[in-house]
């Protein structure tokens, strides 16, 4: 990630930190996914990144400050965590899924978090964007007795792994 932008354009500096096809891609497995180490992100990944693809997105997500990373240690896994930049990259997502649904071909199961989070919208995002700041950064949810987002999108995504009778 480079010091100084090319430009002083917001969509510039916006394309600098996130314009890159696997830095998307390794934070959407972060916020959609819940995978927080390396072997998980590496193993789980519907794209098939590269080791050392992925470890250099890593180290530019941290950089760019959107991750953080907290070394494992003796015997433990190192854990990455979204920033708050991080984790207001949701709408981002939201509204590049709404797209890619529209003028792309996306399947029924990698599709229905895209369709779940454009119908339901920003308020969706918000629960979204509220529970990944309890989960990463301890903040407690101003509302926790509202269901959870997470939850909301995978019962919607295990409706698709679901036979049809």
């Amino acid at each position: 990630m480079r010091d100084e932008p090319r430009s002083g354009c917001a969509i510039n500096a916006a394309v600098e930190a996130l314009g890159d096809r696997w830095s998307l891609i390794v934070l959407r497995d972060v916020i959609f996914g819940g995978r927080r180490h390396f072997r998980d992100l590496l193993a789980h990944s519907e794209e098939g990144i590269a080791s050392n693809i992925l470890s250099s997105r890593l180290k530019s997500l941290v950089a760019g400050g959107l991750l953080t990373h907290e070394e494992g240690g003796r015997g433990r896994r190192g854990t990455y965590s979204l920033t708050e930049a991080g984790i207001q990259t949701v709408p981002i997502m939201a509204v590049l899924g709404s797209w890619g649904l529209r003028h792309r071909q996306t399947t029924p199961e990698l599709g229905v978090r895209a369709r779940l989070l454009e119908q339901a919208g920003p308020p969706l995002w918000e629960d979204l964007m509220d529970e990944l700041r309890e989960t990463h950064l301890g903040i407690p949810r101003p509302d926790p007795d509202r269901p959870r987002a997470s939850q909301l999108l995978q019962e919607a995504y295990e409706r698709t792994q679901t036979p049809s009778p």
